[in-house]
């Protein structure tokens, strides 16, 4: 096989491949076999039947071009490996010519990864915040701590936000009610709007004993259709927080005195403030690349996206939501041609650990045990996917190391200790 690669466009090949039919034996012997299988002449079985007579009863033509198709996947594959063109599309492919019993050639042409022009990343300076914790924030970080220690005591008293309630719910749609839609002795913190849209509205002043119908938006109901839900206040409870102490400090952490547990929250907020130093600068340069580098994309990869998603939303004719798939698709594209660009420049390459530890981490976001979702994701062909995603990660990581991060004061930051950690956590994000 030999095979030649014309650049029609920075996002876009033309493949010319020529087969001979010494490469193309194998596929002819298929075809003969298949087509065999598929025939029935008297005096012969399905599948022993002589090329000779399928040469007769289908003829030649349907032979080769049996051949032909079958030979036409692996020989693009090959020719791609051969000329190193990564493909981010569908290929266009035309039979060129055809000479029987010596060669055949055909062309495909493709959209590609375009490369791009990387900056030196050594030569670019990031500006993040300073990290600052404040003692406000302390103080929360103590009162959420203490909320998890404190008890619960009933009193009679009108419901306000922060109160506990204990509460009953029936919902019902046109005064019938809802299948499943009755739950009773739920205990809810007014002000949280963590149930149902207009809960604590309805809530605010009723009293033990009282109810209280309102109009809500239910699960599972088209969005023109409302559903009602009533309330039954059963109880009402006030939360009795622990003194702030040493004693609590006892209580609550491992840590003999308030100064000590205090200081140990301010150590820990300020850890995560650094990490987030590290996200924010990772996306200050992400967002620079995107603005400096120029990054040609495929319009066709894009249009074909695009479709195939109001397609399989059933809103092909919905112009508003195509302009939204639209410009989420392209700046997935482009962030995408961008970092494999990125993970080429730097030879990154994800090890068998690697992978199994974002596998790992990314079983426990989805609620499963590794080796279900190992199987899972091996099953439905997502691994390749997921190797990109943590090369991606790993090479943003890597650059990043060699930029120049400082703070709104001047300060610099060190970021390379971060690096793995942050590589991980990217990888494991991109797979929700």
């Amino acid at each position: 096989m030999k095979s030649s690669v014309e650049t029609l466009s920075p996002t876009r090949v033309k493949l010319s491949i020529e087969v001979s039919f010494e490469d193309l034996d194998q596929y002819i012997k298929g075809a003969y076999k298949t087509l065999s299988e598929k025939i029935s002449i008297p005096g012969f079985r399905k599948g022993k039947v002589p090329q000779a007579m399928i040469d007769q009863r289908v003829g030649r033509a349907a032979v080769l071009d049996e051949a032909i198709n079958s030979s036409l996947s692996p020989m693009y594959a090959a020719a791609l490996k051969e000329q190193n063109v990564f493909v981010i599309g569908r290929p266009t492919i035309d039979i060129t010519k055809l000479v029987d019993n010596e060669m055949f050639s055909f062309t495909a042409e493709v959209d590609i990864r375009p490369e791009l022009k990387l900056p030196d990343f050594s030569k670019i300076t990031l500006t993040v915040d300073d990290v600052v914790v404040s003692d406000e924030e302390v103080a929360e970080q103590v009162d959420l701590l203490r909320a998890r220690f404190g008890t619960l005591s009933t009193v009679e008293k009108a419901v306000a936000n922060g109160d506990f309630v204990s509460i009953d719910l029936v919902a019902t749609i046109d005064g019938k009610e809802v299948e499943g839609g009755t739950a009773n002795d739920i205990s809810y913190e007014v002000g949280t709007n963590r149930m149902v849209d207009g809960l604590d509205e309805a809530l605010a002043g009723l009293s033990a004993g009282e109810s209280k119908k309102f109009d809500t938006q239910l699960v599972g109901q088209k969005d023109d259709e409302k559903g009602s839900v009533e309330v039954t206040v059963k109880a009402v409870k006030r939360r009795d927080l622990p003194e702030l102490n040493d004693e609590f400090a006892k209580l609550a952490s491992e840590f003999e005195t308030l100064a000590e547990l205090r200081t140990d929250i301010q150590a820990r907020l300020e850890r995560v403030k650094h990490l987030e130093q590290g996200a924010h600068a990772r996306d200050l340069l992400v967002e620079k690349l995107v603005k400096e580098v120029e990054i040609p994309l495929p319009q066709n990869v894009i249009d074909d996206e695009v479709n195939d998603h109001l397609e399989k939303e059933g809103r092909l004719e919905d112009e508003t939501h195509r302009k939204e798939v639209i410009e989420e698709v392209t700046k997935s594209l482009t962030q995408e041609i961008l970092f494999d660009n990125i993970v080429q420049a730097e030879s990154v390459s994800v090890n068998e650990t690697e992978l199994t530890e974002y596998l790992v981490r990314a079983s426990q976001r989805y609620g499963m045990t590794p080796d279900q979702f190992i199987k899972e994701v091996s099953e439905a062909g997502q691994i390749t996917t997921m190797v990109a995603e943590v090369s991606r990660a790993k090479a943003l990581a890597g650059v990043l190391s060699r930029v120049k991060v400082v703070t709104t004061s001047g300060k610099e930051v060190n970021l390379e200790e971060l690096a793995p950690k942050q590589a991980a956590t990217e990888a494991s994000d991109s797979a929700e």
